[in-house]
């Protein structure tokens, strides 16, 4: 506990210089929290107390919520996190989705410097009501009890012409995070495509339902820029079965609202030779990142069993358009199962996994944005049985340091932490040139196991982090 304690102090610097006029707003608000309870501490204002408490590690509070009704009240207040970001004592929390073979879904938080897991709880069960009579989507209409069936028996359903998502209970929500809270994302429910959206707070540990989405979509891709969460693509039904779709939308946190942007071209997408070609192949937007201040797109074109990469496209915010995705980083970026493209920023660089070097090995490439270009950086990363999981593993920025979540050979949970980046060995040359397969020099303990999670036969489905 003394060194949990530590860690999260601040300098004598940091601890008396609260601006005056904060400090009078937090002994009104707290004035107005606990009127006629006991002091949080005895003999000590309870803004100073609540200033002890905000350098408490958040994974201290499940237990101080324990010690009386006032401290309950002070953790799980939103005003002892706002002193926490004053203090500059927040926390950044890995948080994992995951599903069992029986398609419920579970969430688990994990402090990287506890190493401890906290079981976030379930997402409200919310039954269906008439969805085949009315078609419609919104909260009554989204049963969370369900999860994921695999997008590969999803895009056979709808590419192979064989529409079976009225058998499918629940699948292809898409998760985000912004502004503090986790939000989850449409989806299909049997018949139906979903709009509803659910957030989860992790002050008071709960989730509420947010505005709901302009447009049903089920597997949309998710991002975040400027503090406000964007959602593109994705598929929906329509009367010929299910439909890719272009639109995008934004969600703003501090108002609550959705707004449409304008929808993706597929420019490449629709450069068909054949008319026939142009039915029988559907584009579909297979990742999203947030880097160098715009929205990249990667796409694909779609024939099951197989998937064609047409490079991708960028949204520009300041001028509210999309233009062509840079041709190298579109036909280099590394795809899983069904053409998903996973990636994450570190420090400012856009980061892959490609797993088709071995069954069980796989390597992370950076992309190198002024040759236009992805360049391996490290060749030797343990991924076990990805052949045969529908998520076999996942990517994290973490504390400044690139993760990789993935399931090892007992069927735990292992979060993985490249200790060394900025020592990675990065090739000079590009991906097929010789050089930036030959990443002989990596360092074999590059890569320490940082927690481990007994997980049984549940599946990882994905990751988000939060800074509170």
């Amino acid at each position: 506990m003394g060194g949990l304690l530590s860690k999260n102090s601040c300098k004598p610097t940091e601890t008396l210089h609260v601006p005056h006029g904060e400090s009078c707003k937090r002994q009104k608000t707290l004035s107005s929290l606990w009127d006629d309870k006991p002091l949080l501490i005895p003999n000590l204002p309870d803004e100073i107390s609540l200033e002890i408490l905000a350098r408490l590690p958040r994974i201290c509070y499940l237990n101080v919520k324990g010690v009386s009704r006032s401290w309950k009240a002070a953790v799980t207040s939103s005003e002892i996190y706002k002193v926490r970001r004053e203090l500059g004592t927040t926390e950044e929390w890995l948080y994992i989705l995951t599903k069992n073979h029986g398609d419920k879904l579970f969430w688990h938080a994990l402090d990287p410097v506890s190493k401890r897991w906290q079981r976030l709880p379930p997402v409200p069960n919310v039954h269906l009501e008439d969805d085949y009579k009315s078609g419609l989507s919104g909260s009554r209409m989204w049963n969370m009890v369900g999860s994921s069936i695999r997008i590969a028996d999803a895009v056979r359903g709808w590419l192979g012409r064989k529409d079976g998502s009225d058998q499918i209970r629940f699948c292809g929500c898409a998760i985000g995070a912004v502004d503090g809270y986790l939000y989850m994302l449409g989806g299909f429910n049997r018949a139906s495509a979903m709009n509803c959206v659910w957030k989860y707070d992790p002050v008071s540990n709960s989730w509420s339902e947010a505005n709901p989405m302009s447009v049903g979509r089920a597997y949309c891709k998710t991002g975040v820029l400027n503090n406000k969460l964007y959602v593109v693509g994705g598929v929906s039904r329509g009367r010929g079965g299910l439909t890719p779709l272009q639109s995008a939308e934004v969600y703003d946190p501090q108002t609550g609202l959705w707004s449409e942007i304008p929808s993706m071209p597929f420019s490449k997408a629709q450069v068909l030779p054949t008319a026939f070609l142009a039915d029988l192949l559907k584009p579909i937007a297979t990742g999203l990142t947030s880097y160098r201040g715009k929205l990249y797109v990667p796409q694909s074109l779609y024939c099951w069993p197989f998937f064609v990469d047409v490079g991708g496209e960028v949204y520009d915010p300041e001028t509210n358009s999309w233009a062509d995705m840079p041709t190298g980083m579109g036909e280099g970026w590394p795809a899983k199962q069904a053409g998903t493209k996973l990636s994450v920023i570190v420090d400012g660089d856009l980061y892959a996994l490609d797993p088709s070097s071995s069954l069980e090995s796989a390597k992370i490439k950076v992309y190198d944005h002024q040759d236009d270009s992805w360049k391996v950086v490290d060749g030797d990363i343990p991924i076990c049985d990805f052949a045969e999981s529908e998520s076999p593993y996942l990517l994290a920025g973490l504390l400044g340091k690139l993760h990789v979540i993935t399931k090892d050979g007992n069927h735990n949970i292992a979060v993985m932490q490249a200790d060394k980046q900025n020592d990675l060995m990065t090739s000079s040359g590009e991906e097929g040139e010789g050089t930036s397969e030959s990443v002989t020099a990596s360092d074999p303990n590059i890569w320490n196991v940082i927690a481990v999670r007994n997980s049984g036969s549940t599946e990882l489905v994905s990751c988000q982090n939060l800074d509170i």
